[in-house]
């Protein structure tokens, strides 16, 4: 640890003054400002900070009421090194989690500040009857405690509807809390959803909060949630049962105040009649569905869900780009957008990063979506090329053009182009933007 130390409490807490300590050590008996007036002044500055306080004998009724105070704890003189260490270290757990829990506070505060209203329903879901009863249902579910099961493909927009069910609640100023339950082991699921004690495996060097205990009042979002394992099934199906959590390694039950909002692209009455997914875990998940339809399947959502798109994206992209050419609209809306809203969004983007000009015509769509690129002009001097020599030309250019587009940031640049920014670099070294191992943004 870092230690500041300080003569007095005057001069401890000028210092709390300069900076933010995590952890404060004060003697009850000093000259000057004493060790209960630190305690009140400190808490009243900074109410996360643990502070300790140290006592002689003859003055434990004073560092009781330092407690009541605010302070963390008390250590009597004279004590071991060990002693101290080991209050230190529950102290900075405890630090941990109440800074944790005063920036969720603090973001829960200012998102209820916000005048303008967070999710316009209607604009992103679109203008099909499939989507405006989506909408309805959505509206009606809301202001209720019940669980929620979205299904859909990839990229239909579940985590979305999810917000949206969170948004128009009466949880709406608690946090929202999403967890990707596809991203994660076992074991670590486990301890991002419940939490895990300090020794609790290898690793893990002090307490954490699981994120049940951070959606406390809100909303908690698995999504994929069929790819969770039966170990942890049977665990959240008790937490959605009891209402009640253990942290992993803990003994200690929990009560948590959470509105649990699932999603899966996965038929989870299959997998139950496979025996791959618990059938009391999925009636409790599936107590109101709300299944998303594909965009192939609602294609007059398509123009107005790209149009939101470029004004979403372009001022961050290409701002001479006020809308989509009529020609480029039909080319959007014939292709059946097996990624869904999501592949849209994408080529929304990559058409954003070639246009020139105030409309994105047909040849700054992707090439799949039923036109060719745009080509470069090319210089060739020695005669006609070979197929591959030419493809590698016109890579090389649009490569420049996004880099350029990106201010030379390369993760920018992958996401622009739709390839992994480990194929960026290669192909950056391949045509010699930048020089072999060279690291970069």
């Amino acid at each position: 640890h870092e230690v500041t130390a300080a003569k007095s409490g005057a001069e401890g807490l000028a210092a709390a003054e300069r900076r933010r300590f995590d952890f404060v050590v004060t003697d009850l008996k000093m000259d000057g400002v004493d060790g209960l007036s630190v305690v009140r002044r400190l808490r009243a500055a900074d109410p996360p900070a643990v502070v300790l306080v140290v006592t002689a004998y003859g003055t434990i009724e004073t560092a009781v009421e330092a407690m009541k105070e605010g302070a963390f704890d008390f250590i009597q003189k004279p004590f071991s090194p060990e002693v101290l260490r080991a209050k230190v270290e529950k102290g900075l757990e405890v630090a941990a989690s109440q800074r944790e829990m005063a920036r969720l506070r603090e973001l829960n505060r200012s998102l209820a500040e916000d005048a303008t209203p967070r999710f316009d329903l209607e604009a992103m879901v679109g203008v099909s009857q499939p989507m405006r009863q989506i909408a309805a249902a959505v509206r009606k579910i809301a202001p209720t405690d019940t669980t929620v099961l979205i299904t859909g493909e990839s990229g239909t927009g579940k985590e979305l509807i999810a917000r949206a069910l969170h948004d128009l609640s009466a949880r709406r100023d608690g946090p929202f809390v999403a967890v990707h339950c596809a991203a994660l082991a076992e074991g670590l699921l486990e301890s991002e959803l419940f939490g895990h004690e300090k020794g609790a495996f290898t690793g893990a060097i002090r307490r954490k909060l699981g994120r049940f205990e951070l959606a406390d009042g809100g909303t908690l979002f698995l999504d994929e949630v069929g790819e969770i394992a039966p170990a942890v099934q049977t665990k959240l199906l008790r937490v959605l049962q009891e209402r009640e959590i253990q942290r992993v390694g803990g003994d200690e039950t929990i009560r948590v105040d959470v509105r649990v909002v699932s999603a899966t692209n996965r038929d989870l009455a299959q997998m139950v009649k496979e025996g791959r997914f618990r059938e009391d875990l999925y009636y409790r998940l599936h107590i109101v569905p709300l299944a998303l339809p594909p965009l192939r399947e609602r294609r007059e959502d398509i123009g107005p869900l790209a149009e939101h798109f470029v004004r979403k994206h372009a001022p961050r992209i290409n701002r001479r780009v006020r809308g989509i050419h009529p020609d480029a609209r039909r080319a959007l809306e014939r292709w059946d957008w097996p990624g869904n809203v999501r592949e849209l969004e994408n080529a929304i983007e990559q058409a954003l990063v070639f246009c020139e000009g105030e409309e994105i015509g047909v040849a700054d769509l992707p090439a799949h979506l039923g036109a060719p690129r745009r080509t470069p002009v090319l210089d060739l001097p020695h005669g006609d090329l070979s197929l591959t020599e030419i493809l590698e030309d016109l890579e090389r250019q649009l490569i420049a053009r996004a880099y350029e587009k990106a201010g030379g940031v390369k993760t920018e640049t992958a996401r622009l182009l739709g390839i992994k920014t480990s194929a960026l670099y290669y192909k950056l070294e391949k045509y010699g933007f930048i020089q072999k191992g060279e690291d970069g943004g």
